[in-house]
């Protein structure tokens, strides 16, 4: 299986779609899907839905048909801030995800830390836009006024942890599936509950959007152990973010790298 040949099993699986046009770069290995009426489209990285067809086989097909269309049916929908409120969540990438759509217009963000940023969506049901500075201005909202009601709407997620130990070190995970599991990395409240439970160093990793990952490193192996663990999430997420971990000092995290049994800064 090729990038051309991926190319046109997707094109054939969405061609009931009169409106929408399709278009190979063999050069950057991606797909386009545009709505001729919107102008507005997703592209896809073709290596890495050829990856998960190795594995899964028409399973990863699916997944990027549902993903594709649901987006794209969305964006045909007018997205307005006001009234939505409840529906605006934070939303934590890569600092190597754009800063602007594709049409140029500058997306709503902050620096997270040197590996992550923090990105703005409206929540649309089973999928979500992030907010640009067009939708802002369009209906006369500061930036503030969206990232307060964001932080103050991922602090009202549940937080439910799954325990997990080796090796002497316990490992806690977040997986709600509900989009926004890394972005509770920004509760800070829920930071701090955690480390009163925290016996050994506190380690936190946000492999991919998720899932949240707290370590309590109790010995030499749990850097180990979390190392590989964070490299096998980011490798199969959906939306990866870092393999990177982070130590969590005061409040603050910064991002460390693991070489085998040895750490360092």
């Amino acid at each position: 299986m090729n990038s051309r040949q991926m190319y046109e099993m997707i094109k054939e699986r969405l061609a009931t779609y009169p409106h929408w046009t399709f278009h190979f770069d063999a050069q950057q290995d991606t797909m386009r899907i545009e709505d001729r009426r919107t102008k507005k489209g997703v592209t896809i990285s073709l290596p890495g839905v050829i990856a998960k067809w190795h594995e899964q086989k028409d399973e990863a097909v699916r997944e990027v048909i549902y993903y594709v269309e649901e987006t794209l049916k969305t964006m045909e929908e007018a997205a307005t801030l006001s009234g939505n409120e409840r529906n605006i969540y934070p939303v934590i990438r890569s600092t190597s995800f754009p800063t602007e759509t594709k049409e140029g217009v500058p997306l709503l963000y902050d620096d997270h830390t040197a590996e992550t940023r923090v990105y703005y969506a409206l929540d649309r049901g089973k999928t979500y836009r992030l907010i640009d500075e067009r939708m802002i201005e369009s209906e006369r909202w500061s930036r503030d006024r969206v990232k307060e009601i964001a932080r103050f709407n991922v602090r009202s997620l549940p937080t439910p942890v799954k325990e997990d130990r080796v090796a002497g070190n316990v490992f806690y995970f977040v997986n709600t599936n509900d989009g926004y599991d890394a972005s509770r990395i920004l509760n800070d409240a829920f930071l701090a509950e955690m480390h009163k439970r925290i016996e050994g160093t506190m380690a936190l990793a946000v492999p991919h959007q998720d899932v949240l990952i707290l370590a309590d490193l109790r010995n030499e192996i749990g850097y180990d152990v979390l190392a590989q663990m964070t490299m096998s999430f980011f490798a199969g997420g959906r939306v990866p973010v870092t393999a990177l971990s982070f130590l969590y000092e005061n409040g603050k995290l910064e991002p460390i790298f693991i070489l085998g049994k040895k750490r360092r800064t």
